[in-house]
């Protein structure tokens, strides 16, 4: 059962934020996703072999080659910010008190 507690906690695990109509639309969606899930369960898949890959090749592997690349001039002209060597960009990862 999707509640409003489950839906808090998954925003709190996500970093999301809902205004009391997005939970409601969200224990809604999630509700339809998890009986969409459940109703696989009735299927019969008796002899049905598990599934390792969607396609029948396996590790399709590359030859490791050395290619052109840009120069750093060429890739700083449309950074908004970066300095002689790198991007710079703004911080992502914050640390909760």
């Amino acid at each position: 059962m999707v509640d409003e507690k489950l839906v808090d906690h998954l925003a709190r695990l996500s970093r999301l934020k809902f205004t009391p109509e997005e939970k409601i639309a969200m224990q809604n969606d999630m509700g339809q996703m998890i009986a969409f899930v459940e109703k696989l369960n009735e299927l019969d898949t008796t002899g049905v072999e598990p599934l390792r890959h969607m396609t029948p090749h396996t590790n399709a592997w590359r030859n490791d080659e050395v290619s052109g690349s840009v120069s750093r001039a060429s890739a700083f002209q449309n950074a908004t910010n970066h300095n002689a060597e790198f991007f710079k960009v703004p911080k992502v990862i914050h640390r909760e008190p």
